[in-house]
């Protein structure tokens, strides 16, 4: 056998004879290509503020979705009128006799002054109450923004005419009043006024009134989008390749339009929440008997409340904040993953 012999002046040895030659460097990494999407996944979990944020918003549903399970687990319901069924817990006015409003091992976040439900568990079923019903009007008004928006930018002329008009007429409405306005009128529509009127008419009273006014936003930013992306080579190339309307939109233009919808959508579903909130409020949304954030709120402005047990209004209260919060910097996060160059 013979080794590798060095040569005088040379970069390299010769290998004679059988000897394995030099090791050679490692091959590079192979590039791999990364979808938008999977680089917008990339940015926002790089992003702490959104990732916490969406823990938290992921909790709120998690509790809303687990309220009877966990009410089980709790051994209590937010139906039980514990003013009747322990009224030893209560003075004469209603008011819990422990202080903070009965918060103890056994109720956890105490009783509510008056027909002294369960406040825990109200809550919980109250969160699951408000998520639905927001939930539900996100998902019908960004369906009705996605179909006359993209409609209106991609077909243009008598459509996006009609439909621009229609959007711009709508979003003459004073938003809020008509809410507060049109509630009794919509549930009078299903129910007599002189009949007690079940909670689904409500609920759906609620996303339908809620949805009338809720799309215009959304629609219009689509109806931009969608004007610019008409104008660009890759659709001229599919209508000269004969594509149908339908093919594409569906296949150039909404793949496209995902990142405004997307952040459209984080910041739609908490203005919802708030919205429902304040209907159940003043009275007009969702009433007792049925748990509801905005309906814990007006229990605790009434004057028994006000007056005996201001804790009352602390956990609905700090639970609402926390909620739109974290929303909010969701939606934040989510705008800046899809777009670096945006800013906060």
């Amino acid at each position: 056998m013979t080794s590798p012999i060095d040569i005088e002046g040379g970069g390299t040895s010769v290998v004679v004879d059988g000897e394995p030659g030099p090791k050679t460097e490692p091959e590079a990494k192979k590039l791999e290509g990364r979808s938008p999407g999977q680089l917008m996944w990339i940015r926002f979990k790089r992003d702490r503020t959104g990732v916490v944020s969406a823990y938290v918003v992921g909790f709120f549903f998690l509790v809303g979705l687990l309220a009877p399970l966990i009410s089980k687990l709790y051994g209590k319901d937010p139906y039980t009128v514990y003013a009747d069924e322990r009224p030893e817990l209560f003075d004469s006015a209603g008011v819990p006799l422990q202080p903070n409003g009965g918060i103890s091992s056994q109720f956890w976040f105490g009783l509510e002054p008056g027909n002294g439900y369960d406040v825990f568990t109200k809550l919980i079923y109250g969160i699951r109450t408000s998520l639905m019903i927001s939930v539900c009007v996100t998902v019908a008004t960004v369906l009705t923004g996605i179909l006359l928006g993209v409609a209106s930018g991609y077909l243009g002329g008598k459509p996006d005419y009609f439909i621009s008009r229609v959007i711009d007429f709508l979003l003459a409405f004073p938003a809020q009043l008509f809410f507060i306005a049109s509630m009794p009128v919509v549930v009078s529509l299903f129910v007599s006024p002189t009949d007690e009127t079940p909670t689904y008419v409500r609920v759906v009273a609620l996303i339908a009134v809620q949805w009338f006014l809720g799309w215009m936003s959304l629609a219009r930013i689509l109806r931009g989008t969608s004007l610019a992306l008409r104008e660009r080579e890759f659709i001229e190339a599919a209508r000269v390749s004969g594509a149908s309307s339908w093919r594409i939109i569906s296949k150039e233009i909404l793949p496209n339009v995902v990142t405004p919808i997307l952040v459209q959508s984080t910041y739609m579903l908490p203005g919802f929440v708030t919205a429902e909130a304040g209907l159940s409020f003043l009275g007009v949304g969702i009433v007792e008997p049925t748990p509801d954030w905005g309906q814990m709120f007006s229990k605790a402005s009434t004057e028994l409340v006000m007056s005996n047990d201001i804790t009352y209004m602390f956990f609905p209260g700090v639970s609402m904040i926390i909620f739109i919060v974290a929303f909010n910097l969701l939606g934040d996060s989510v705008r800046d993953a899809f777009d670096p160059k945006t800013a906060r």
